[in-house]
């Protein structure tokens, strides 16, 4: 087994632990690590491929690694869950809302909410509502 092998190996090893860390610190040892082995595959001596491996990783550090961590950052934001997954979407009334006798209820994706009306006016039944915000179990509405 040559030593290109060896840091190949590494290489790969590196790139399956970054799976399970997902800090991009493994993937830049990793991309050294080629770069070693490129410079052992060219025969170079072991202090070469010990620069090679020390400026792949300087390179890939803070060359590629800002690069990914914002593009991680920024797509993990996109998808909205629970709670804020209701505000804007639109739904009907299906028992009359009125914040004054503490009743109404709307239809919203399938499923029947306990609502109240955001400006304190009365809304029929029947009328199509947009969730402006969400209080514990009840959805604050206006109608649209």
């Amino acid at each position: 087994m040559e030593i290109w092998h060896i840091w190949i190996m590494a290489g790969l090893i590196l790139l399956m632990v970054e799976i399970f860390v997902p800090t991009f610190l493994p993937l830049c040892v990793a991309f050294g690590c080629f770069a070693a082995a490129l410079a052992s595959g060219l025969d170079f001596s072991l202090k070469i491929q010990l620069v090679a491996f020390s400026t792949g990783t300087l390179i890939s550090f803070f060359g590629i690694r800002p690069f990914l961590l914002h593009y991680a950052r920024s797509k993990g934001d996109a998808v909205k869950t629970n709670a804020e997954a209701l505000v804007g979407q639109k739904g009907w009334v299906t028992e009359r809302i009125n914040n004054a006798v503490n009743e109404g209820r709307i239809k919203l994706s399938g499923d029947d909410w306990r609502a109240e009306s955001a400006d304190n006016q009365i809304i029929e039944v029947g009328t199509p509502v947009e969730v402006l915000k969400v209080n514990s179990t009840i959805l604050v509405v206006k109608s649209i």
